[in-house]
């Protein structure tokens, strides 16, 4: 059982997430924001950070530029649903998160068995 961060602006899908991985056997820790990840990051101990990249405030990408900087070992998950609703028109976003730290990617919309998949391979148990 790991412990994850899951920080994600959209209520639906951080809770979605939440269940998923609970079911999957980890402990699930939920902020809604860049900046209430990063606090619940300094505040708690998680063995991985799923890391939405688009959100008000600080995005997923400043926000994984600061989690790397305090711990670089700690594996993410970089999700979007931007490329997926917009393809072909803009800049491959997850491909930019990947070469930018994220350990893996995910597109949303995800069926629960690619995030569970996603995690198992940051947390290299799949």
């Amino acid at each position: 059982m790991a412990r994850i961060l899951v920080i994600d602006d959209e209520a639906a899908v951080r809770i979605t997430i939440q269940i998923v991985l609970a079911n999957a056997q980890h402990d699930v820790v939920l902020a809604e924001d860049g900046r209430a990840g990063l606090a619940a990051f300094k505040a708690g101990s998680f063995d991985m950070v799923v890391l939405d990249l688009f959100m008000p405030g600080m995005d997923g990408f400043e926000c994984m530029r600061m989690l790397r900087q305090q711990a670089p070992h700690i594996p993410v998950l970089a999700m979007s649903g931007f490329m997926a609703r917009t393809a072909g028109a803009t800049p491959d976003y997850l491909l930019q998160a990947g070469k930018l730290g994220a350990t893996a990617t995910l597109a949303k919309p995800f069926k629960p068995d690619e995030l569970v998949g996603a995690v198992a391979k940051c947390l290299g148990t799949g």
